[in-house]
């Protein structure tokens, strides 16, 4: 193994470890199978309705599934195994993507049959998306983590730029959605079969008992850290407002005048500037001002979004959506090293069900409230007012939480990641 003192191989030392590499193949292709199926339902969902509330409404299915089931798929993380979790729910969006395929196949136009298996698919995310999220520092040390994470992201992002335009060329080479979602199941099979081959390294672990007070730790965890509280509600109503994505289909036909290969490139776009930022981070890792930069990223998305809504150019809208990517990833990074690192193992499970149901609200009902106010505004006019409404949360956001604002430095002391800014609450807190 490296020395971790190296500085050439620091930035890729996550990569020693097997179970680390074999888990990001089985998050990839599942990312890749979803993101691909994204675009094909979305395209094929505004085909038959023509409607961006519709669409929008694909989002909302997937949604509140998650929102039924995040307590007790929270509490599953954390007292079952989470490698045999995974390796379900990879196996169960297989079978989601294979009920895609089955009445795409058979000509079914009833949008309806559309939202319940978009249902299901929420209903395996619930239970898959905090497992996947808790175990990864069970796959390298804590001193390696904030480099697997940030690795991670750049898997995930990988996947979310080729996948919507893999999916875009797809639906257009076969001339529709069925080979999308056939490759989708194909990937989510690799997906389990990898994650078979996962070894969680020995951790000491609490057992959780049955009780109702265990099944809402979470929430108790998030109330008390009000920087972590902070950090996720921000993104919560930051990405609500902005959520763009959910109008793609319609500014690719409506307003640059491309087909699904053009929907798919900018359905990937977001993800090849947040792929850039997370290897810019991989190698710098932020070090001062966390806090701050959190707060002037988020702004830069919501500007972003505005020169995104205001393009009749593909070219130019794709570099909005870069910098709306980019932005979005140094608030990734920071919540997720945070979260990640200061939450006991027992626990993370449930805390992260929790911030799942933050990022869950702000992307799927984020594509909702989208879609509702493009049906009653426009187009352009629900984008821009999207792109304001980041602004003004994250101005708020600084003057509501000073503590995250003024976050300094990102350090992990045995497994613990601490900032100097919750120091500086706490002395606040015991000054006469």
């Amino acid at each position: 193994m490296p020395a971790p003192g190296n500085p050439r191989l620091a930035g890729t030392i996550a990569f020693t470890y097997p179970s680390f590499v074999l888990y990001q193949v089985a998050r990839f292709c599942i990312v890749l199978a979803t993101e691909m199926q994204v675009v094909a339902l979305g395209w094929q969902v505004a085909e038959i309705t023509n409607s961006p509330l519709d669409v929008g409404l694909i989002g909302l299915f997937q949604f509140l599934p998650g929102l039924l089931l995040f307590l007790v798929s929270g509490y599953t993380a954390d007292r079952f195994n989470r490698r045999k979790v995974l390796t379900l729910g990879y196996a169960g969006f297989g079978v989601c993507s294979a009920l895609f395929l089955m009445i795409t196949e058979r000509g079914v136009r009833n949008v309806y049959a559309f939202y319940a298996v978009s249902a299901l698919v929420g209903a395996v995310r619930s239970f898959n998306a905090p497992a996947s999220r808790a175990i990864l520092p069970a796959l390298v040390p804590d001193e390696h983590f904030q480099s697997a994470f940030t690795w991670g992201a750049i898997f995930f992002e990988a996947a979310t730029i080729i996948g919507p335009a893999a999916g875009g060329f797809l639906y257009a080479a076969f001339r529709g959605a069925a080979g999308v979602y056939a490759l989708a199941a194909a990937a989510a099979i690799c997906a389990s079969l990898s994650m078979m081959g996962v070894k969680m390294r020995p951790r000491e672990r609490t057992q959780v008992n049955r009780s109702w007070k265990n099944v809402l730790a979470g929430f108790e965890y998030v109330w008390r850290e009000k920087i972590v509280l902070g950090s996720i509600s921000l993104d919560l109503f930051a990405v609500l407002l902005g959520g763009a994505p959910a109008l793609f289909p319609f500014y690719a036909k409506q307003i640059l005048h491309t087909g699904p290969w053009g929907l798919g490139l900018l359905r990937c776009s977001p993800a090849i500037g947040a792929a850039i930022m997370a290897i810019w981070v991989a190698y710098r890792p932020l070090r001062r001002h966390a806090g701050a930069k959190m707060f002037w990223c988020v702004a830069g998305f919501g500007v972003s979004t505005i020169v995104f809504a205001f393009s009749r150019n593909l070219a130019l809208s794709m570099i909005a959506l870069v910098f709306v990517g980019a932005t979005d990833m140094v608030s990734v990074v920071i919540r997720g090293v945070f979260i990640q690192l200061a939450t006991p193992d027992e626990m993370r499970g449930r805390v992260n069900a929790v911030d799942m149901i933050f990022i869950g609200t702000s992307n799927e009902v984020g594509s909702f409230e989208s879609g509702i106010t493009a049906a009653w505004l426009g187009l352009v006019p629900a984008c821009v007012l999207g792109g304001v409404g980041a602004i003004v949360v994250t101005g708020l956001w600084a003057w509501i939480f000073p503590a995250l604002r003024k976050a300094d430095r990102l350090t992990t002391v045995e497994g613990q990641l601490t900032m100097d800014a919750i120091e500086d609450e706490n002395r606040e807190a015991v000054a006469p």
